[in-house]
């Protein structure tokens, strides 16, 4: 008795083991090729992925494939008829737009292949996505006033920033926020150099707001003798947007209707 109730017990857990394991599924696996995407990777955004996925018939029923269905976070992408095949290749890519923010974080790439038999198989990439840095393009500036005429004004003013008049009496430039804008003066403009991202100069700007107090006017550059500076200007201009501007050299020219004067720097 001993040995059936065994026997008995062994026969049931083959047959337990047998229900829980599907034989002649097709195969599918991530494309694993030079420059294709494997599962687990970081990517930014506004890049081209590559991604691929190869698939099989089961080597045990030698069913054909039949269909091949691709969805990014459950959301179709692509269906593929595979009538007659017995091994595929995918490949393909997305891009996933800088401008959403809801993208960031996680998304997956699903393949699920279906064979005529209509056993089935799946394979996944889980991508994690990034934001890259937007680098900051810096520019060089010449502005210039000629006695009553502000040669630059387009320029300043695409920014929210003014050049009042110079006149024969007046030893300082003056630089001027407009009206809904707001300037900072920074003294060290080695700090210029340090910003190199939008995401850098918006912190940086947006710290000055909760710690310094806007400045109303700047007048460190003489309106009579050529000198060299280093001062930065931090802007913020009626539409919110940001700006930093830096002064390394001037030059001023007397003339008859005042002076002639060229502020010379960078901007971004």
């Amino acid at each position: 008795m001993k040995k059936l109730a065994l026997a008995l017990m062994c026969l049931v857990s083959v047959a337990f083991f047998a229900s829980c394991v599907k034989e002649g599924q097709p195969t599918i696996q991530v494309l694993n090729e030079t420059g294709y995407v494997q599962d687990g990777a970081t990517v930014n955004t506004g890049e081209q992925i590559d991604f691929g996925f190869v698939m099989a018939s089961s080597a045990v029923t030698n069913s054909q494939l039949a269909t091949l269905i691709v969805s990014i976070d459950g959301i179709g992408w692509d269906t593929i008829d595979l009538t007659g095949e017995t091994e595929y290749t995918y490949r393909d890519y997305v891009e996933y737009a800088p401008e959403r923010d809801d993208i960031l974080g996680t998304s997956v790439i699903t393949a699920v292949v279906t064979d005529a038999a209509g056993q089935t198989a799946t394979a996944s990439i889980t991508l994690t996505i990034n934001q890259p840095a937007t680098p900051l393009i810096s520019q060089t500036i010449d502005w210039s006033r000629r006695g009553l005429t502000l040669e630059s004004a387009a320029e300043m003013h695409a920014i929210g920033l003014d050049w009042p008049g110079n006149y024969r009496d007046e030893v300082f430039v003056k630089i001027v926020p407009m009206d809904g804008c707001s300037m900072y003066i920074i003294n060290d403009g080695d700090e210029f150099n340090n910003i190199t991202t939008q995401e850098e100069k918006a912190a940086y700007i947006e710290n000055l707001v909760e710690t310094a107090t806007p400045d109303t006017q700047y007048k460190e550059i003489s309106a009579y003798h050529d000198g060299t500076y280093n001062t930065m200007l931090a802007v913020i201009d009626a539409d919110g947007d940001y700006h930093l501007v830096r002064f390394t050299s001037a030059t001023a020219e007397l003339i008859t209707a005042g002076a002639l004067i060229h502020l010379y720097g960078e901007m971004k």
